[in-house]
């Protein structure tokens, strides 16, 4: 079994759209497309398992096609990255859009209180 890479797609392909256009050269065992989390909107890109043979085959003849108005990346799928700890603390804290994280409104740096 081979683990495709799909990356391109119309934000518009459904499972099943790209299940049906890799049928075409061997066996599809599974089709996950990759959505936002926060959103639910999809991201554009997904990943196919299948035989070996159709696999190659896949690749060969998809891989730069054009697809929905966009040219289709299509190759062997690597294995995900093993990814750093995160510095924050893995979720707690942070800043960004929301503010948050640091020592609070009434605190500085150094735990005084301040007289805002």
């Amino acid at each position: 079994m081979t683990r495709i890479y799909v990356g391109n797609l119309p934000f518009s392909a459904s499972e099943d759209d790209v299940r049906s256009l890799f049928t075409e050269y061997g066996s599809v065992e599974d089709v996950s497309l990759v959505s936002d989390r926060e959103t639910g909107r999809p991201r554009g890109f997904g990943f196919v398992e299948m035989d070996n043979q159709g696999a190659n085959a896949a690749i060969q003849a998809l891989d730069g096609l054009e697809y929905g108005g966009r040219n289709l990346r299509v190759n062997e799928a690597r294995p995900r990255e093993e990814r750093p700890p995160r510095r924050d603390g893995g979720g707690y804290g942070g800043g960004g859009r929301g503010g948050g994280g640091g020592y609070g409104r009434d605190r500085d740096r150094g735990g005084r209180r301040n007289d805002w």
